[in-house]
């Protein structure tokens, strides 16, 4: 009997410290009522007063989060930072506006848009102060791996004969919008039967660096029903169109060691119908494969391992069109990649939906929202065990983790 109650009591702590070991070890910034708070572990900290702060972003050591301010329509937005080490926010660049901003991969360095300008900061006591031009007609960019260069995309331009390539360039971080240094990357032609796109927006590495995702974007009223994504390999050389989605960037993950990438394909403005989760093998010469079910749709996705993704899935809504667009009520599931077994996952209650699934270590975490609230909380579960928890309480958005 006393080996029993020995046993259990084990049994019951290791439990607990499981529970804890994974409670503690999350560190995020999030929004609350507009203003950016950060939490560690059980302690909360609120790091701005009367703001509307967007879009945290940590730095690759986590010292420094990056944030915009702007106004509750987020318009003129100006970029800050918070030093954690020095538990302060500052404003580096008082009279530019951005809210493209990006650090880089290997410091803590940070560029930003500027108009169409792109730059990148100095280095001052150890914070990011002042910065350097880099390069001018930029629409958007994202950092090489190696924190050298830029993969930049140039807007083409109408012309009386109809819409220019979409000219793609490599630019060093010291270029000093010295042309001669910046060279062409890749060239997009785009007036073709199954690519139509002015722009090339929200690069994305693979894991291992040898490819590059893009959406080729369209005109407006076009590209709020259909674009198309695209990978380019790491030199330049090999380009190839996977499929038609929409603008989220969220929509687009690549595997964590494999250069297989998931997206959620499928035309078309509303969420109600043909939003399927796709996985493709990347050079890709076999079909792609889709793992959506016939009358649901697939909302949100993130890589649970190399062989298993984690989507946000609903009903489908088919006789709804006109009126106000309905609500998707949507819950997690977990497909397997390689026996194709779909599990649900998480169980909102009526009139909950959750979202926006992130994998931080062992645990999974998401934005869980009532649709009569306008803030919801984000719950966390470890998926060696069926057991969660609620970590954050009336947030306004999905945080974004350290790790």
């Amino acid at each position: 009997m006393a080996i029993r109650l020995l046993l259990l009591i084990l049994l019951i702590s290791f439990n607990f410290s499981i529970s804890v070991s994974a409670e503690t070890s999350l560190k995020a910034a999030f929004i609350r009522n507009h203003q950016l708070w950060m939490k560690e572990g059980e302690k909360e900290t609120r790091l701005t007063t009367n703001k509307y702060v967007y879009s945290p972003k940590w730095s690759k050591d986590g010292r420094f989060i990056a944030y915009v301010v702007g106004d509750k329509d987020g318009d003129k937005t100006y970029l800050y930072i918070y030093d954690t080490k020095e538990k302060d926010s500052y404003q580096p660049y008082p009279t530019i506006e951005s809210n493209n901003f990006k650090w880089s991969p290997i410091s803590n360095q940070l560029a930003f848009k500027d108009g169409g300008v792109l730059n990148v900061t100095k280095t001052k006591n150890g914070r990011p102060q002042d910065f350097d031009n880099v390069s001018l007609g930029v629409s958007d960019f994202e950092w090489f791996p190696n924190g050298k260069e830029f993969i930049v995309s140039s807007q083409s331009n109408l012309l009386p004969t109809g819409w220019e390539p979409v000219h793609l360039f490599k630019v060093p971080v010291n270029a000093n919008l010295n042309t001669n240094k910046i060279t062409p990357f890749y060239t997009i032609q785009t007036n073709t039967t199954d690519l139509f796109a002015i722009d090339a927006e929200y690069f994305k590495w693979s894991a291992d660096g040898k490819w590059v995702s893009f959406l080729a974007t369209a005109t407006a009223s076009w590209s709020a029903d259909s674009n198309t994504l695209s990978v380019l390999s790491s030199a330049g050389d090999h380009f190839q169109v996977l499929g038609k989605m929409l603008i989220n960037e969220n929509w687009i993950k690549w595997a964590p060691i494999k250069s297989q990438i998931a997206f959620i394909s499928g035309e078309g403005r509303f969420y109600v119908e043909n939003k399927n989760t796709t996985v493709i093998d990347i050079p890709t010469f076999y079909k792609r494969k889709e793992y959506t079910p016939k009358g649901y749709v697939d909302l949100d996705l993130e890589w649970l391992s190399p062989d298993e993704v984690i989507v946000a899935r609903s009903k489908e809504n088919k006789e709804w069109n006109e009126g106000p667009v309905p609500t998707m009520y949507t819950a997690l599931y977990v497909i397997n990649l390689i026996s194709g077994e779909q599990k649900q996952i998480t169980f909102p209650k009526k009139n909950e939906l959750d979202i926006s699934p992130q994998v931080v270590g062992t645990n999974i975490t998401w934005y869980r929202m009532n649709e009569k609230k306008n803030q919801g909380d984000v719950w966390v579960k470890d998926w060696r065990s069926d057991q969660e928890y609620r970590w954050l309480k009336n947030v306004d958005s999905a945080p974004t983790f350290f790790h």
